[in-house]
């Protein structure tokens, strides 16, 4: 055990205060005995196994209050625990050094009580973070009185690579002999994760450690620059110094150096920042940010830049870095230029080793395309369990208000549904937004051609149960979302059953095939045939059903579209003559949609073995919301099944559905995009809630039990007609402003109307009410609908971002709607009758409802379809829109979600009485 026997009164190189460490050969050495305190804390058990088996067996006890008797065990031994400090000297151990890990406000107390109870002590090491500033000069002035050396709070100790000590902390981490290798640089650094880092760099370059200290960063460091510099030109091992220099301090402005340094000054970035990020002590002030100190250290080197590979400016004394990939270049150039060679031949290389690598399908040029290394062990093991998973697992966590699949920007109100906005699902189709909403990215044309074949293959609901369900749900008068809901309950998970069996076996045997693209239809899964045929499950599930005429059709439809798939391949010729079911297209074309997303851990098995399901609930959806009257089982609204199957895309039939006709391509784009803007508003609406709800009930940590189509009537049954039905308040609005106007064809723009007229004859119609309202004291007057928004309300001239866009969109197009049209003239007249100081913008909603009317205009004026057939349109496309985002809802919740986590808590709910 070392004593203060050589400078009782402290170094003269400090006569202000005391320093009894004179060379680095002193900071950690084999002599040093150990008492860690708080030695069975979170981090002291991790790391405290470690540095004594590295030692050689340097800490003889540790204190715990409350946990005598237990031992700390390590590879070498156990270490005894005592209450405190005291109990440990009666017990008769003898220690120098106290290592405190000690929670901050226990900080002070602790380091008092060792020093005052065991004189021996001459070096405390403090790693506690965030130790009170009154604190630490409270310590630092008992100390000094009592001679004792202190370092940190905040550091991660010291390390002597001859000596082959570590004391405090986890340099080196948990295979210390790996960096710390004896050498002739002594390591000084503000980060305890770059002492060991560094040093891990340099060997690379052969150069090895004779000390490594951890000073940390806090407001006051106690061991500092100036004192390992002193400490440093007296250990004759350390031919040159790396210092990692953070700012914040004026510990290095007076250093004098009489050997070679490199200095690595970091955090320009700290700059602009007003509280400290990180280290506590790495705040800035006027003088000591990273510039300023990298000027210090240039002007002791005299040199006039930064060291870069590109730009080698150094000199004998030293050199000034900014990244730490550039030490072992910029430490062996001024050794060189010292005339000193490396310690030892160089240890490996500081070029990019990756693990793990996927250049998602992207061919790139050689020198991006890195080759991947074998991990070391254990991670060797653990990647390939990782590597060797099928699809995506998320963690599970509460999701109440919370989703991972959808939200909407408070700032612009603009949802995104998996990063993309609605703004650009507008853009697409019916069915590719379906699609995406399972697997997270759109469909190409293959895949796009695939869905569309299966979702009109079971589109045509005549005479199944669901639709009778339905019709019987219509016919007693019910809302669109009521009609629905029945329809959708009767689609249970026996419905695909066969279909999701036949996804987990195709899963299974595909699963390591190398099939990366599944319309590579060269690929040879002969193998994988032979895997079924062997299991007699999964032949039972591909080979003994009979061919059905749906499918038959299915298969004739793939191909007039000329689509290619494995799967479909595969499941066809596992069949051979007897003929595949329409249950097993259905599992193929859902492993194709979503087989790269899976193989690249972006979706997961659950969410493939679902998609079948949900499938079949979006055909449903379209066909139950067509009367019973319209569809048998040979055509739908006056279209063969064949031919929907073979020619028609998804948003066509959509259309179909709701209007009776195809659309022209006009319309078509317009109702594309009328679906695409309100496919999600985030997990914060009522329809998700009620989705998510569902989900949660049926508890998600065991999703086999979630009944998707219980969730699906979540979402239908928490719309209504504030929620989904309120689109039609607009329709009726216009229909009013229009109806006696003539007007026969809303999208020609020589319609022959004054708006501009008919909106200002409206505003003074509606300041009169409103007037006569408010003198009345009726604050509940109507309210315009689709004007003005609770975001965008703030300017003179107000817009809503969303409108705006959906408006480009359809001028760039030349397509022109007069309703939106009117609504624009409407806010201006408003402003200038005074009903409004401000001209408010028109919002969003407008542009839904403006889109759907023109679409319906030509019937309505013809007397084809009522104002209740209108209100039921418009609530039925809300409804059709709306289930992309729920779906993805859904998947979201029954992925990542816990059982019953949409519960308010009772502590949080309030009784009105």
């Amino acid at each position: 055990m070392t004593e203060n026997k050589t400078y009782p009164n402290g170094i003269d190189a400090f006569p202000h205060y005391y320093v009894g460490i004179n060379s680095l050969a002193e900071f950690a050495t084999t002599e040093d005995r150990v008492c860690v305190l708080n030695i069975l804390g979170g981090e002291s058990r991790t790391v405290t196994p470690t540095s004594h088996t590295y030692s050689n067996g340097n800490i003889v006890c540790g204190t715990m209050p409350g946990r005598a008797g237990s031992v700390l065990k390590t590879k070498i031994g156990n270490i005894p625990v005592y209450n405190s400090v005291a109990d440990a000297l009666e017990a008769g151990h003898q220690f120098n050094v106290a290592v405190v890990y000690v929670p901050p406000s226990g900080v002070k107390d602790s380091v008092i009580e060792a020093v005052r109870v065991n004189p021996a002590i001459n070096k405390v090491i403090i790693l506690t973070e965030k130790v009170a500033l009154s604190d630490i000069r409270i310590i630092r002035q008992f100390c000094q009185r009592r001679k004792v050396d202190v370092f940190g709070a905040n550091c991660l100790g010291i390390a002597d690579a001859h000596q082959h000590v570590r004391i405090g902390g986890a340099l080196g981490g948990s295979s210390p002999e790996e960096s710390l290798i004896p050498g002739s640089i002594a390591l000084y650094s503000n980060s305890g994760n770059f002492t060991t880092t560094i040093a891990t760099y340099i060997k690379t370059t052969g150069w090895g450690t004779t000390v490594s200290y951890s000073s940390g960063k806090d407001v006051y460091i106690q061991f500092a620059a100036a004192e390992f510099t002193h400490a440093f030109h007296n250990d004759d091992r350390s031919q040159a110094a790396l210092m990692y220099i953070e700012p914040g301090g004026y510990y290095e402005y007076d250093l004098e150096f009489k050997k070679p340094v490199i200095a690595c000054v970091v955090g320009r970035w700290k700059n602009k920042l007003t509280r400290a990020c990180g280290h506590a002590g790495a705040m800035a002030g006027a003088g000591d940010n990273a510039e300023e100190k990298e000027r210090w250290f240039m002007t002791k080197f005299g040199v006039n830049d930064i060291y870069t590979p590109a730009n080698p400016v150094f000199s004998a004394k030293g050199a000034v870095v900014t990244n730490i990939a550039h030490i072992p270049e910029a430490l062996t150039a001024v050794m060189k230029a010292n005339g000193i060679e490396p310690d030892f031949e160089p240890i490996g290389n500081l070029s990019l080793k990756p693990w793990l690598g996927n250049n998602q399908d992207i061919e790139l040029p050689s020198h991006l395309n890195i080759d991947l290394v074998e991990a070391i062990s254990p991670y060797k093991e653990q990647l390939a369990v990782l590597t060797n998973q099928l699809g995506l697992i998320l963690p599970r966590q509460t999701m109440k208000d919370t989703s991972g699949a959808t939200m909407m920007d408070p700032k612009t109100q603009v949802s995104k549904i998996y990063g993309t906005s609605v703004l650009e699902t507008a853009r697409h189709t019916y069915e590719d937004n379906l699609v995406m909403s399972m697997v997270q990215k759109y469909p190409d044309d293959n895949g796009r051609a695939l869905a569309n074949v299966l979702l009109n293959a079971n589109v045509n609901q005549g005479n199944n149960s669901a639709l009778a369900a339905a019709e019987a749900c219509r016919e007693a008068g019910n809302s669109p979302n009521t009609v629905l809901t029945s329809a959708i309950a009767v689609l249970g998970p026996n419905t695909t059953k066969i279909a999701r069996q036949a996804v987990e076996k195709l899963l299974k045997v595909f699963h390591g095939s190398g099939l990366v693209n599944p319309a590579d239809t060269a690929f040879d899964y002969s193998s994988q045939m032979n895997a079924i045929l062997a299991d007699e499950d999964a032949k039972n599930i591909f080979v003994s059903k009979e061919s059905d005429e749906r499918a038959q059709m299915m298969l004739e439809a793939i191909e007039k579209r000329g689509a290619k798939s494995v799967f479909i391949n595969f499941i066809k010729e596992l069949a051979g003559d007897a003929g595949v079911s329409e249950q097993l297209i259905l599992a193929a074309i859902t492993c194709h949609l979503g087989w790269k997303e899976l193989v690249h851990k972006r979706l997961s098995v659950t969410t493939m073995v679902n998609m079948p399901w949900h499938f079949r609930i979006f055909s449903t959806m379209i066909g139950a919301s067509v009367a019973a009257n319209k569809q048998d089982e040979k055509q739908f609204c006056g279209i063969s099944n064949s031919e929907l199957m073979s020619s028609w895309s998804f948003t066509e039939t959509a259309y179909l559905a709701l209007l009776g006709k195809r659309p022209d391509q006009e319309a078509l784009f317009a109702f594309s995009v009328l679906l695409g803007l309100i496919v999600t508003n985030g997990p914060g609406t009522i329809s998700a809630q009620g989705a998510k709800g569902a989900v949660s009930a049926d508890g998600p940590e065991v999703p086999e039990r979630v009944q998707l189509n219980k969730a699906y009537v979540g979402f239908l049954t928490h719309t209504g007609f504030a929620h989904g039905g309120n689109g039609f308040e607009a329709i009726e609005f216009l229909i009013q402003r229009f109806k006696e106007s003539g007007l026969v064809e809303p999208g020609r723009e020589k319609h022959g109307l004054d708006l501009a007229a008919m909106a200002m004859d409206y505003a003074k119609e509606y300041k009169a009410y409103k007037t006569k309202a408010k003198a009345e004291g009726n604050l509940s007057y109507a309210k315009i609908p689709c004007i003005n928004h609770p975001v965008f309300k703030e300017k003179e001239v107000n817009y809503d971002p969303r409108e705006v866009f959906v408006n480009d969109l359809f001028k760039k197009r030349g397509a022109y709607n007069i309703f939106l049209e009117f609504y624009h003239e409407l806010v201006q007249a408003l402003f200038k009758t005074g009903v409004s100081n401000k001209v408010y913008c028109v919002n969003v909603d407008a542009v839904i409802a403006v889109i759907l009317l023109k679409l319906l205009w030509t019937p309505y004026v013809n007397g084809e379809i009522s104002e209740q057939a209108l209100e039921t349109a418009a609530f039925t496309t809300f409804l059709y829109g709306r289930t992309a985002g729920e779906t993805a809802e859904i998947e979201d919740h029954v992925n990542r979600g816990r059982n019953m986590d949409t519960r308010t808590a009772a502590s949080k709910c309030v009784f009105v009485n």
